[in-house]
């Protein structure tokens, strides 16, 4: 992993297969992160994730979007936004995180969930589009 990735801390582990556009040059990990199988990370910019955050089986993390306009997606535009994750968090399985996404510390995202927008530190959020349920 310390060849694959731009940065990875002590006693990370992913779960075979891992997928990722730019084979992981864009993802940096903290300390102890879990990554359940088929993380895919579309790292077509930086990915960041905090120590002791967890990712269930299949999330994607998709730093990469495409414009809304379709004349520029005629000329193939991509648009690309940081993701950043902060630790101790809880990513179930199935969850889609977009572009451009900021989740605080300490948040837990419900299997499934899109999110959409940024989440606060300390809550649990799921659904699509992604909310807040329950603080923390």
């Amino acid at each position: 992993m310390k060849q694959m990735l731009a940065e990875v801390g002590e006693g990370c582990y992913v779960e075979p297969p891992f997928h990722a556009n730019w084979g992981g040059a864009h993802v940096h990990f903290g300390n102890f992160v879990y990554a359940n199988f088929s993380l895919t990370v579309v790292d077509d910019t930086h990915i960041y994730v905090g120590d002791r955050t967890m990712f269930g089986p299949h999330v994607i993390l998709a730093a990469g979007t495409h414009p809304t306009d379709p004349s520029l997606r005629e000329q193939g535009y991509q648009v690309n936004h940081p993701i950043r994750i902060g630790s101790n968090c809880w990513i179930g399985a199935g969850a889609i995180i977009l572009a451009g996404v900021t989740i605080g510390d300490n948040t837990v995202i419900g299997a499934g969930s899109v999110v959409t927008k940024d989440i606060p530190a300390n809550v649990v959020a799921v659904g699509n589009p992604c909310r807040i349920i329950k603080n923390l």
